[in-house]
């Protein structure tokens, strides 16, 4: 037990620089109190003494404003920063090494009991602030889940996901390129559907300009243009700061 608390100790002070010591995380982060009461919870749960295992988790959330069903499943190194408003549900599991920030849910969309409801994050994910994790699916080792997102899928392992609904933005080779990442923000990690929309918008600008030239041509070769009502100029910065 001890040996599993010095590694918990040990992994935050890796992964937050304001963290200073072994004595201030154990005593005032909620994140490792919470784990270490689930441990407690789950212990009960797993041994017929499921109402004393609730009871437990109640008291936890109570005292840390994390919520952790005692059914699921909490792996090792598990860092949960600052933490308030964490909801992890009954049949959710998160692997080793996991980093979940405040806000988010492991939640699930299914209310057959008994049954895989809630997703399960594998070695290495991140979780970033306020993201719903939502449903009986996989995410892969290493990958991120960027803040506010609502994932509702699978996501492969190294990818980031990002938006509502969540979406794919990076794949990763390996899970050794950028093994952590606060809050899930992935350098250059640009978004696929701004990106599209830039490119259809400096299309548009193009074409607009192409056809301004034949025009000009046409006239300067003495061919009579039929009067079209004109329109604004597609301007492509102004567009392209409301897509970012």
């Amino acid at each position: 037990m001890f040996r599993h608390l010095r590694q918990d100790i040990n992994s935050i002070i890796e992964r937050d620089p304001a963290a200073r010591n072994a004595w201030e995380v154990l005593t005032c982060y909620p994140g490792l109190q919470a784990i270490v009461m689930h441990r407690w919870a789950s212990w009960c749960w797993w041994h017929k003494m499921k109402w004393l295992g609730r009871f437990i988790s109640y008291i936890a959330r109570i005292i840390t404003g994390i919520e952790i069903h005692p059914g699921a499943k909490i792996g090792r190194r598990v860092f949960i920063d600052h933490g308030f408003g964490v909801v992890i549900g009954e049949t959710a599991e998160v692997g080793d090494d996991c980093t979940i920030y405040q806000g988010v849910t492991l939640g699930g969309t299914s209310l057959h009991t008994g049954s895989k409801r809630h997703p399960t994050l594998e070695r290495g994910v991140i979780v970033g602030a306020g993201a719903q994790v939502l449903g009986a699916f996989t995410v892969g080792e290493y990958a991120k889940v960027g803040s506010n997102a609502v994932l509702l899928r699978p996501v492969p392992p190294g990818a980031t996901a990002v938006g509502n609904p969540a979406h794919i933005v990076q794949k990763e080779p390996t899970a050794a390129v950028n093994p952590f990442a606060a809050y899930g923000v992935t350098p250059n990690g640009d978004d696929p559907l701004s990106k599209a929309l830039r490119g259809l918008i400096e299309n548009a600008v193009k074409q607009e300009e192409r056809i301004e030239r034949l025009v000009a041509t046409m006239k300067a070769a003495g061919l009579e243009c039929q009067n079209v009502a004109e329109c604004d100029k597609l301007n492509s910065d102004q567009l392209n700061k409301l897509v970012d």
